[in-house]
């Protein structure tokens, strides 16, 4: 009496899998994986037909040229999963994975991936930064010490080198083409687990991070979690379009926002890189704000489109080419700029000494503006002009507060914790960390914290501003 039913079932799934056989068959657009790899560049590895997409071609393509990154070095490295991001409000943070081990070097993971056949790997700053030893370890189980090329904070980008050849490689894609809405596929090692894969689709373009206003953010709901750091972000046509970078979160997980960093990005940094060593990024010196409809209208505006000028720095390009608070800039040479967050990284892309034309708009007209775009000062450049460095004695590498991070900041003063080794280490500094005072002494640059340091004992009370709290932290300097 149980064989019928049976048998009937047997019968529906036989016309179920007839149906699909026959939808493949009529929908003429299925790709098989070993043709998925040779296809060309414009031909979609991934179709969606009139159902789901199948993303086993672009897995099967673009999985062999993901890695896995290790990382060790120094404890409270900067990879650890929190650095910068964690004093902020908006809770926007890196996600590689920290393994602590009491006292023990640090240990972090994250994903990368192969962009050149002889062993050029893109991932994320974050990943290495700080490290004394990384390790890339392939699909097929091979590792290999690489070499850290270069690293450039500003953009959370690194650039890695592997003693390899013949290595498969991704695809690179657009951005610039990517539409919100679309299919897109992570690929990464999230909490360790090697080669894993999501899916999700674009949910915003060009956003701007109050942390990293240069680098115009590829939004999405794709599943991403500590160790999936320095992944691709893949589009259906099989091509990279971004690397995992930051996830948005109230509980260090993930929640159904996170944010790539855009491919054209990250190689503009790898070709500096490669050939110079060094990354250099274009700047102006001014302070901008959103128009609003109010302002567009106090103004005599006709729409709140545009970039408002609310400081200009003295002695910056701006500066010197006239620019003046209140200004609204509308275009940047022809590209007109819709809201303030697509003009920092528009300048920061440019090399120092480029001349642009600014339209502005002030007193109720529209007039150009020639300038030469400046530089962005790097850590090391700005260590060498104001005598800041590495502090042997403490252990400590510190910068002034830029403006920017002044604004972020309860104190009118002090200096950025960039990296920890030492003393300050073994007391449980932190990169990102903000040195208030040593010993009750307001610091504003270090070489006034050297000299205090001078005339310190063995033991100093350090105040440190960490997650808009501040906590004094006893230094034994040995």
């Amino acid at each position: 009496m149980q064989a019928i039913p049976f048998k009937r079932s047997l019968l529906a799934l036989a016309l179920i899998a007839a149906v699909g056989a026959g939808y493949a068959r009529l929908g003429g657009q299925v790709i098989n994986p070993a043709d998925a790899v040779s296809a060309p560049v414009t031909t979609p590895l991934a179709r969606t037909g009139t159902g789901l997409p199948d993303f086993t071609p672009i897995v099967e393509h673009s999985g062999p040229a993901v890695v896995n990154i290790s990382a060790s070095g120094p404890s409270k490295m900067a990879y650890s999963g929190g650095d910068r991001n964690d004093r902020m409000p908006e809770l926007f943070r890196h996600f590689g994975i920290p393994l602590p081990d009491d006292g023990a070097p640090a240990r972090g993971m994250g994903s990368g991936f192969i962009v050149r056949a002889d062993g050029v790997i893109l991932t994320n700053a974050h990943v290495v930064s700080g490290a004394d030893e990384v390790t890339v370890k392939l699909t097929d189980k091979r590792e290999f010490k690489a070499k850290v090329v270069g690293i450039d904070k500003l953009t959370d980008i690194a650039v890695l080198r592997i003693d390899a050849s013949n290595l498969p490689v991704v695809r690179l894609g657009n951005p610039g083409s990517a539409r919100v809405g679309e299919w897109v596929v992570a690929i990464g090692s999230p909490f360790g687990f090697e080669n894993s894969v999501t899916a999700g689709i674009v949910s915003a373009k060009g956003r701007s991070l109050a942390s990293d206003s240069y680098v115009p953010f590829i939004q999405t709901d794709v599943a991403v979690n500590p160790g999936n750091s320095g992944g691709p972000l893949i589009n259906l046509d099989g091509e990279v379009i971004g690397i995992n970078s930051q996830i948005y979160s109230r509980n260090g997980g993930y929640q159904g926002v996170s944010f790539a960093i855009p491919i054209d990005v990250a190689m503009n940094i790898e070709e500096q890189l490669l050939q110079h060593g060094k990354v250099s990024h274009g700047r102006m010196g001014v302070t901008i704000q959103e128009v609003s409809q109010s302002l567009a209208e106090s103004f005599g505006l006709k729409g709140s489109a545009g970039a408002l000028v609310s400081s200009v720095e003295k002695g910056s390009p701006a500066a010197a080419a006239g620019l003046e608070p209140g200004d609204v800039i509308l275009k940047l040479n022809d590209t007109a700029i819709a809201s303030s967050s697509e003009l920092p990284p528009l300048i920061a892309a440019l090399k120092p000494g480029t001349r642009i034309t600014l339209q502005v708009w002030r007193k109720g007209g529209s007039r150009e503006i020639a300038l030469a775009v400046g530089e962005i000062p790097s850590p090391a450049l700005a260590a060498n002009k104001s005598g800041e460095g590495a502090n042997p004695r403490l252990g400590l590498s510190l910068r002034p507060l830029t403006p920017q991070e002044l604004a972020q900041s309860d104190s009118r003063a002090g200096l950025l914790v960039e990296s920890v080794s030492g003393p300050a280490a073994k007391a449980g500094i932190r990169p990102g960390d903000v040195v208030l005072s040593l010993n009750g002494q307001p610091v504003g640059d270090v070489a006034q914290l050297r000299a205090l340091l001078d005339k310190s004992g063995r033991t100093i009370a350090l105040l440190i501003e960490r997650d808009d709290a501040k906590i004094f932290v006893p230094v034994d300097l040995g």
